[in-house]
C-alpha cells in the first residue's frame, strides 16, 4: 500500500525537477538572447572584452534555441512552457536568416566562367604543422594556390624536403618580423607570379604577402592574411587589423582580390562583415555548403578560418581537412573565375 506521505514526497519531487528545469531553460535562453543583441553590435564595439569570443558561438546557439524549443513543447511540467517555445522559434528563425547563405548558395554570376583554380588555406601554429602531409594534400587535392599563417623558417625548410617545389614552384615569403603573429603568412602557387608584394597594405599584425596569378586572361590577385586573435590581451588589435585588411575595398577593380587566411573572426563578427563590405564574398557564407569549422582541430567549433573574393568569382566544393600538427583545420575550395 502506498502511504500518503509517500505520495506527496514525489510530487514534491517532481514539483522541484520541474521547477528547476523551467530556471534552466529560461535561464540558458536568456544567455542566448544576450549574445544575439551582442552580435547586434556594431563594428569596433564588437571587440571589447570576451564579445568576440561568445559571438563566434553564434551557430550553436541556433542549434541550442532549437533543442529548448523541442523540450517546450514536449515537456508539460515546464512552466510557461508555450511562451518559451515561442521565444526560442524566434530565435532560430532570425539565426536562420543570419546564416542563410550557409544553406542556399548564392546566386550564380550570368557571365561565363574563364577558369577554376583549387585553392587552400592553412594556420601551420606557429609551425609545427606536418609538412610531409601538407605536400600530400598539395598533391591529392590539387592544390593550384596555397595560402598558409605562422609559418616558420623550419617549416619552410621541411616543405622543401618534401618537394613542395615540385607542385607549387612559385612563392612570396616575407622576411620574419617583430609583429608577425606566431609567424610569416606565405602564397604558394603553381602558377607564375606577378607583381609580388611581401606587403599588400600597411597592418600591426603578419605582414600580407601577394601575387597576381594570371588565369585565362583574367587577373586574379592572391593574398595570405593573418590579424590578431580578439584575446582580451589584444584589446584593439584584433578590431585595427581587421579594418586595415577592410581597406581593400577601396582598391581598384582592375583585377580580381581573393584573400586567404586565419581571419580570426566569424560572419557573425560585425568587425568581419565590415571588412567584407559590399566588394568581398565569404566563401562559407554564400556557398550553401553548410559550415565549416576549422577552429580547434580536434573539436571545431568556430569558422575563422576563409577564403573571401571579389565579384565575378564564386567558390564551390568546400572542404576541411586534419593536418597533423596544427590547431586548425585546413580550408580548401575550388574558385570560378567569370
Amino acid at each position: 500500500m502506498t502511504r500518503l506521505g509517500d505520495v506527496q514526497r514525489n510530487e514534491t519531487h517532481r514539483e522541484t525537477r520541474s521547477t528547476l528545469l523551467t530556471a534552466l531553460l529560461w535561464l540558458v535562453t536568456a544567455v542566448i538572447v544576450v549574445a544575439m543583441l551582442l552580435r547586434m553590435l556594431p563594428n569596433n564595439l564588437d571587440g571589447k572584452r570576451y564579445v568576440p569570443l561568445v559571438v563566434a558561438l553564434m551557430p550553436w546557439l541556433g542549434l541550442l534555441s532549437a533543442v529548448i524549443a523541442v523540450f517546450a513543447l514536449t515537456i508539460r511540467r515546464i512552466g510557461k512552457r508555450r511562451a518559451l517555445a515561442a521565444l526560442s522559434a524566434v530565435c532560430v528563425v532570425i539565426q536562420v536568416a543570419w546564416h542563410w547563405g550557409y544553406v542556399v548558395p548564392a546566386a550564380s554570376s550570368a557571365a561565363q566562367p574563364m577558369a577554376t583554380v583549387r585553392v587552400m588555406t592553412f594556420n601551420t601554429k606557429q609551425g609545427v604543422a606536418d609538412a610531409q602531409q601538407i605536400v600530400e594534400t598539395i598533391r591529392e587535392e590539387h592544390i593550384e594556390v596555397l595560402a598558409m599563417q605562422e609559418v616558420s623558417s623550419d617549416l619552410l625548410n621541411r616543405l622543401n624536403d618534401e618537394g613542395i617545389a615540385d607542385y607549387l614552384p612559385y612563392f612570396v615569403i616575407p622576411q620574419l618580423t617583430w609583429h608577425d603573429n606566431g609567424g610569416v603568412n606565405v602564397l604558394y602557387s603553381a602558377h607564375p607570379l606577378q607583381e609580388t608584394t611581401e606587403n599588400l597594405i600597411p597592418i600591426e599584425s603578419s605582414s600580407i604577402p601577394a601575387a597576381t596569378v594570371v588565369l585565362n586572361g583574367r587577373n586574379v590577385r592572391f593574398g595570405s592574411v593573418h590579424p590578431f586573435s580578439p584575446r582580451p590581451r589584444n584589446q584593439g588589435l584584433w578590431n585595427k587589423s581587421l579594418d586595415s585588411i577592410a581597406q581593400l575595398r577601396h582598391y581598384g577593380n582592375k583585377e580580381s582580390y581573393v584573400l586567404m587566411g586565419d581571419f580570426n573572426s566569424t560572419w557573425d563578427h560585425a568587425s568581419f562583415r565590415y571588412l567584407l563590405g559590399d566588394r568581398f564574398t565569404d566563401a562559407g557564407q554564400s556557398a550553401g555548403e553548410g559550415l565549416h569549422m576549422t577552429f580547434p582541430a580536434v573539436f571545431p567549433i568556430a569558422e575563422i578560418d576563409h577564403i573571401i573574393y571579389d565579384k565575378g568569382v564564386r567558390a564551390t566544393d568546400l572542404a576541411t581537412k586534419r593536418i597533423q600538427g596544427s590547431d586548425h583545420l585546413a580550408l580548401l575550395a575550388t574558385l570560378t573565375i567569370a
